[in-house]
């Protein structure tokens, strides 16, 4: 939905891509081009890495690999070329050196294009803003040798990619990702026969089937109806996999407009925000606030990764800050 804010871009505007769709729909020009933004963000694995084929990540198997991880005694059938003679001249037994693996990482990217994401009142859609976000991240992936693969859904559609290497995996998803939404109709736009999701939690769940250990999964979405939605998709993901949560806002979200009727659109159907009634504005903010207090305590409890993205600000640089804390959980009441 959009709002008649001034400046604020409505569905009902949108036209054919390459016609003047900034902020409502991506180029896929565009996405491509953030691959140089891309090399800034950091995607060192924080935990585990259990993938098994050769590439860029350190792994827990120990073996010939790159990264020196320890000394032990020398047995028998120890390869004589991995001796370390400085711990052995020094402990006066023989001792052969240890490595850790690089190992290649598979990257999915959940991204939401659902009706709550085609919405914003200045800069971008939040569809917009988790198009750009998936790029940079699946950018990033590619550039440190990981496999990147995904899927993109909205009402009507979805479009997966199991991980693949190079950009053959990326591409897809960001095609999809510049292609603008397919016309509301009664028998298709709220059903999902065409192999759409209609929530979040039932294209997480059709991920949990395809997701391996040891993968980095990036949930983008709003999280609109986390309050009322099963979240076991995220328990059984964080069982084996990094994740990263995304949430994307538009700033009108948690900061309720002055106090009015607001008419609002989808681009097809019509209805009025009321702010005018006496403590409207506060319950407006407190629902906000209530989905992101449920959607920390999900992410502290899976010890997932929490980093909110907002319309107004540049995408781009707040990935890179967000990404650099990793590891960190989110302090309380970090949304507010």
């Amino acid at each position: 939905m959009g709002t008649n804010l001034p400046g604020a871009p409505r569905a009902k505007d949108a036209k054919p891509p390459h016609a003047g769709t900034e902020g409502v729909l991506p180029a896929l020009t565009e996405l491509i081009a953030l691959r140089e933004q891309a090399r800034r963000l950091d995607l060192a694995p924080r935990g585990r890495v259990l993938a098994t084929r050769t590439g860029g990540h350190v792994a827990r198997f120990r073996g010939r690999g790159m990264e020196f991880d320890e000394s032990r005694v020398y047995q028998p059938g120890d390869d004589p070329r991995n001796m370390d003679w400085r711990v052995t001249a020094r402990a006066g037994r023989a001792h052969v050196k240890l490595f850790r693996e690089e190992r290649e990482r598979p990257v999915w990217l959940l991204v939401d294009q659902g009706p709550s994401m085609r919405f914003g009142t200045r800069i971008a859609f939040k569809s917009v803003v988790a198009a750009r976000a998936a790029a940079l991240l699946g950018w990033a992936a590619v550039d440190r040798g990981d496999r990147v693969g995904g899927l993109v859904f909205d009402e009507t559609r979805h479009l997966e990619r199991r991980p693949a290497s190079r950009a053959a995996g990326l591409l897809p998803l960001l095609d999809r990702l510049a292609s603008p939404a397919p016309a509301f109709s009664a028998d298709a736009g709220l059903s999902g026969q065409a192999g759409g999701y209609t929530s979040l939690g039932d294209a997480a769940g059709h991920l949990v089937r395809l997701v391996r250990p040891g993968s980095l999964v990036a949930v983008i979405s709003d999280f609109a109806d986390i309050l009322r939605a099963q979240t076991r998709w995220m328990t059984e993901l964080a069982a084996g996999c990094e994740v990263i949560l995304l949430p994307v806002h538009d700033s009108i979200e948690f900061q309720a407009p002055p106090s009015g009727r607001y008419p609002v659109t989808d681009g097809h159907r019509r209805g009025l925000l009321d702010l005018t009634r006496s403590g409207s504005r506060e319950a407006y903010e407190d629902l906000f606030r209530s989905r992101m207090d449920a959607l920390e305590r999900l992410a502290r409890r899976n010890r997932a990764h929490l980093l909110r993205l907002t319309a107004d600000i540049p995408v781009g640089p707040a990935l890179a800050l967000g990404l650099g804390g990793r590891g960190r959980l989110p302090a309380a009441g970090g949304f507010a």
